[in-house]
């Protein structure tokens, strides 16, 4: 029996906890020997990262495979093999070094020297060294007092216990470096300031031993992403043509694009050693198109996608013998560790690929394109689904329009058990891709070039506007969702545009003039990264002033919920804490919880259920329900 009930009063089996619950899942996926390893975030264990062989932990608690560099991290393992056999080199979180232990017998030494006074030392993106001697990997080092003193250098760690040695510093960021199979040459890719991973980077080359290197690709507008050896060529991941295509560099520096296509086929380096290819020889490579599995042939120049149930592959592939190893994902199930045997189709869940969650509550996402001022702009539709409720007939369902980060990130089609809480108590939620997203190209990307705050705040309320006009939101309660740069699209919406009556704004840039290196409020990898989309700094002050929702809290279009992380170094809480003081006395309803131990995006369980029951309450006291079963959060005013 169906119960007729307000939107927002639904009860809902898919609670905070849940969700909470959900938050971890596999990352890092390789193959070693043909068996799968991989990392997994652990929520219920304060959000540390474990490592997996074959589903069984190889590290107790309290050992975290994560790292720093560029605060986001970076590929935080690698499996060597060594006279003494198989080894694992990891980071730890906790102090930053490189450890190394045997699978069969953990009790991990530290490989990295310990850090000097007053300099800490981060390591990631781990490969192997020639003969496995070595872990080859990026080394930064906090040279200084301020977020942005760090320098950055490739190194080698001898397993005997030498100290490090410098294999090539080139720019002041770079990957990790691949040694080529004859072990003679390197290769990178590195990157300077102004500039981020996806405007230009330089694919660099060196003898193994020699101080010098020459650059075979990318530019100032060109972007590697990717390089693997394939014999004496390297295969890059690249986009000269305002696509991320696959091409081969022949040793005379001669590019081949391999199958020309108006299709990604790479992605953001905003963590270092993703894998969206992985060859599986003979001119055949595993590739991801738009996040979807496929198979690039060279020798027919030709791009097919895989037919498998898991629509979307994270970038961590890797191959063994025809069968593609990584985590994928879809609408109605979680990330899981998964093998495909391209020969036979057949496909193996090495991790569950089910969802604990009731899958009749789970909402089934509707892609569309929207008119916006600045062309189409993609979004993904969640209406609100619970087999046990439904709305009034004269009652249109609240909608909330959730911002990604980034802003160089993208939405997918995948299960997000926070949105689930959300759509199946009666709230519909919307994902918009406004321009700058990634997965449809450089053009689109550069939408968002110096229009920070425009183009992104512009496409979202058009997505939200068409939605109450088609008569599927209710038009007089939309609000906003966001954190990080989607922190910042809510709360530039909520302070330029009267499209929404609320919104929660998670770990934001409020800021523009802080959040650079000059400010000091955040880290060396963003520091420069708002001149690209805002302007140069300080030639563009004005337009940094007149944009930051720091600047226009007169201008809110209504009340405002912000989230914190207290060790938040990519945005720091003195932003958020100078907005939530600028709020006091106001008269605008609002509250501001902030939460100790935790970093960029929320990784513990208690921190995810406090957040979701908070921002629930919040939008009920706004829209006028009352959520059964949820604390009510105090707002002050």
């Amino acid at each position: 029996m169906v119960t007729i009930a307000p939107y927002g009063t639904w009860t809902s089996p898919i609670g905070a906890a849940d969700a909470a619950a959900a938050g971890g899942g596999p990352q890092w996926v390789d193959l070693h020997d043909g068996r799968p390893w991989w990392a997994e975030g652990r929520p219920a264990e304060g959000g540390r990262v474990a490592l997996v062989r074959d589903g069984r932990d190889l590290l107790p608690p309290p050992w975290n495979a994560r790292n720093r560099v560029h605060e986001y991290g970076g590929r935080p393992w690698v499996v060597l093999d060594t006279p003494e056999g198989t080894r694992v080199a990891f980071t730890n979180w906790d102090d930053q070094r490189v450890y190394l232990f045997d699978p069969d017998d953990p009790r991990p030494v530290p490989l990295s020297p310990e850090p000097e006074r007053h300099h800490g030392l981060r390591y990631a993106d781990l490969t192997a060294g020639p003969g496995h001697a070595e872990v080859w990997c990026v080394r930064e080092t906090v040279t200084g007092d301020a977020r942005t003193d760090v320098r950055r250098d490739l190194v080698a760690l001898p397993l005997d216990g030498s100290p490090p040695r410098v294999l090539a510093a080139s720019h002041h960021f770079m990957t990790g470096p691949r040694l080529s199979p004859d072990g003679r040459r390197f290769a990178w890719i590195g990157w300077d300031h102004p500039r981020m991973p996806w405007d230009g980077t330089e694919l660099c080359v060196a003898e193994v031993g020699s101080p010098g290197h020459r650059v075979v690709a990318g530019g100032d507008t060109e972007a590697v992403c990717q390089v693997e050896w394939d014999g004496e060529d390297l295969l890059a991941l690249t986009d000269p043509d305002g696509w991320w295509n696959l091409f081969r560099i022949r040793p005379d520096g001669t590019a081949t694009n391999l199958a020309p296509c108006a299709q990604e086929l790479g992605g953001p380096m905003w963590r270092l050693g993703n894998r969206w290819f992985a060859p599986l020889g003979g001119g055949r490579h595993a590739v991801l198109r738009s996040g979807a599995l496929a198979v690039l042939d060279e020798r027919s120049g030709t791009v097919t996608d895989v037919d498998v149930d898991l629509p979307v592959w994270h970038a961590h592939l890797a191959v063994h013998d025809g069968v593609v190893v990584s985590s994928a994902a879809g609408p109605l199930t979680e990330a899981a560790v998964v093998s495909l045997d391209l020969s036979t189709g057949e496909l193996t869940e090495h991790t569950p690929a089910a969802s604990p969650l009731p899958v009749d509550h789970l909402p089934v996402p509707e892609e569309r394109l929207f008119p916006g001022p600045d062309g189409d702009v993609p979004a993904y539709v969640y209406p609100p689904r619970n087999p046990d409720f439904a709305g009034p007939d004269d009652e249109k369902p609240p909608y909330v329009v959730h911002v990604h980060g980034g802003p160089t990130g993208r939405c997918a089609p995948v299960l997000d058990a926070e949105l689930a809480y959300l759509t199946s108590r009666g709230i519909g939620v919307v994902a918009v891709n406004y321009g700058g997203s990634t997965g449809y190209g450089r053009a689109f990307r550069e939408r968002l070039r110096e229009q920070w705050g425009v183009v992104d705040v512009r496409d979202c309320a058009a997505v939200a506007r068409a939605l109450a006009d088609e008569g599927t939101a209710d038009g007089d309660r939309l609000a906003i969702r966001g954190g990080s740069a989607g922190g910042w699209t809510s709360a530039a919406s909520l302070t330029s545009v009267k499209t929404y009556r609320c919104g929660t704004v998670a770990f934001p840039i409020l800021d523009l003039a802080g959040w650079t290196g000059a400010g000091g409020e955040t880290h060396d990898f963003e520091s420069r990264y708002v001149e690209g989309l805002v302007g140069p700094w300080p030639a563009a002050a004005d337009r940094y002033a007149e944009r930051s929702p720091s600047h226009r809290v007169g201008h809110l279009a209504g009340p405002v919920l912000l989230l914190q992380g207290l060790e938040d170094e990519i945005c720091p809480p003195e932003q958020a804490d100078r907005f939530a003081r600028a709020l006091d006395g106001t008269g605008i309803p609002h509250a501001y919880l902030t939460f100790e131990g935790e970093q960029h995006g929320f990784r513990k369980a208690e921190t995810v259920v406090a957040a979701l029951g908070a921002e629930l309450s919040f939008y009920g006291q706004v829209f006028g329900f009352t959520p059964p079963g949820v604390p009510v959060l105090e707002l002050r005013r």
